[in-house]
């Protein structure tokens, strides 16, 4: 690919793109999406089938957590290595064998006979989706250069990380009520094999930071905080935050990624440039994306309880619930990515988003223990989805929007990475407000009592939306004070980098 010159030879250091995109590029979309959606799934479709694992493989309810958390730790901890990883030696490759060892080690986690075979599999699963996920994003930045289309490419891609979680729900429960636990895990290798053949044909291996290196002290230095930060906030779910597990590991978090954050101003080939995060609208997307997520588990984790616990649902009717929800998502990231984002601009499209969020998470702490899903849940899902659906594609799209060719790995990594974090403190967060909630509720009332037991629980839930509603408040005054005025220009030099 040749620079364009001046009449007199002198180069302008822009990039030459091809003369018109690819026919290719929707099905390209297509592949990403069955390949993020795979990654986006395995954060949530294991968690039904939890118990049937449990009693299958005899495991203790203390170790439980560890099939959850090992996927996390392992997926947060890699991901900026796995975005890295595909800048230096091409996406083309780094999504291929995301995809494959994905299907791998699921397959290794279905054959299980044991849970140290079946944690091990997860954290390899977690360590694969730090790979894929990168290039899934990365590929959609470099493959779709019009502005409209982008748009409405990054509104698939942000329903799915924004309503996978509840696909997952769903489809955890229809495969552990029709077949076995097993198959919450073997259902990756169907999909993958759709997405490594329609990756294999459609996708060219372009190296944008070919002649780069990798930074070995920064990446040691941001996987070992990113670990201790996720592993922190997992020990004050099953701890409390005065262990020492818990501050110990939150306080070498904050250390180390402060040093990550030192160094990467001083590396010849920093794994994360600064430039990335000094934008101020791609900086107040980063943030988006992390308030969000955290805000989002107050929807799937205590209203899965509370439709299971308190109405009866069963694991297959919970995931349909969840559907409205999806829906709304999905109509919202259209109208939010192609429509008001272009003509609005951020600084209020993503506040707004925020705020109906808000508004959603706050209706629904009307339930009670003899609540109707159809009037006390369906119309405030609704709500929320709407909200998420505003702020979620439109955040992603700025933050890896504007960057350049070399650096859209490690921009996309960071997205996930604001995404896993934000649902690590989230989870943390919500459960310990959850869990004192229904401790202060029960203080002084007869704990044996059925009915009050059920109110404590309802209390419970309640407190965690109140939170929820109250972060999604904070992010839309946050983003409404960081995001520029107007609606962002593309930076000519960094977008038609290669149709793919």
């Amino acid at each position: 690919m040749a620079q364009k010159t001046l009449t007199d030879g002198t180069p302008t250091g822009a990039v030459e793109a091809p003369e018109a995109p690819s026919a290719k590029r929707w099905w390209i979309l297509a592949v990403v999406a069955i390949a993020q959606l795979m990654v986006v799934l395995d954060a949530t479709i294991v968690n039904i089938a939890l118990p049937s694992a449990q009693a299958d493989l005899g495991f203790s309810d203390g170790n439980r957590q560890w099939i959850v958390t090992a996927y996390a730790l392992a997926f947060a901890s890699l991901l900026l290595l796995g975005g890295r990883i595909a800048d230096l030696f091409g996406r083309k490759t780094a999504f291929l064998v995301g995809v494959v060892g994905f299907a791998a080690v699921s397959a290794l986690g279905g054959a299980a006979n044991g849970f140290g075979m079946l944690v091990t599999a997860r954290a390899l699963q977690g360590a694969f989706g730090a790979l894929l996920a990168p290039a899934a994003l990365s590929l959609l930045n470099t493959t779709f250069t019009d502005a409209r289309e982008r748009a409405r490419a990054f509104s698939v891609y942000g329903a799915i990380a924004g309503a996978g979680g509840a696909v997952g729900l769903l489809l955890g429960g229809v495969l552990t009520d029709a077949f076995d636990w097993r198959w919450t895990l073997y259902v990756n290798v169907l999909i993958a094999v759709v997405a490594f053949v329609g990756g294999w044909m459609l996708l060219t291996n372009h190296r944008d930071a070919e002649n780069g290196k990798l930074d070995v002290p920064g990446t040691i230095l941001v996987a070992a905080g990113l670990f201790s930060l996720v592993y922190g906030f997992s020990n004050a779910e099953t701890h409390d935050w005065g262990s020492a597990l818990t501050w110990g590991f939150l306080t070498a978090g904050g250390l180390l990624l402060a040093a990550f954050a030192w160094w990467q101003t001083r590396a010849a080939h920093p794994l994360l440039p600064l430039r990335i995060l000094l934008d101020r609208n791609r900086a107040a997307s980063f943030l988006a994306v992390l308030i969000s997520a955290g805000g989002m588990f107050g929807v799937f984790l205590f209203l899965t309880y509370y439709l299971q616990l308190n109405l009866g649902f069963s694991p297959t009717k919970t995931g349909v619930a969840f559907l409205p929800m999806v829906g709304a998502l999905m109509v919202a990231a259209q109208l939010g990515t192609t429509v008001l984002l272009p003509r609005i601009g951020p600084k209020v499209a993503v506040p707004l988003g925020f705020a109906v969020a808000a508004v959603g998470m706050a209706w629904l702490t009307g339930i009670g223990v003899g609540s109707s899903y159809v009037s006390a849940v369906l119309p405030q899902l609704i709500v929320t989805g709407i909200g998420l659906g505003l702020v979620m594609p439109a955040s992603m799209q700025l933050a890896t929007g504007g960057v350049t060719a070399e650096d859209a790995g490690v921009a996309s990594a960071t997205v996930n990475a604001m995404q896993q974090v934000g649902g690590s403190i989230g989870t943390a967060l919500l459960n310990t407000l959850a869990a004192s909630a229904a401790t202060d509720y029960l203080a002084g009332r007869d704990a044996t009592s059925k009915l009050v037991q059920a109110q404590a629980t309802i209390e419970s839930y309640t407190t965690a939306f109140w939170w929820s509603a109250g972060m999604f408040a904070a992010g839309a005054v946050i983003a409404f004070l960081l995001f520029r005025r107007g609606v962002p220009e593309q930076d000519p030099e960094a977008a038609p980098v290669v149709h793919m």
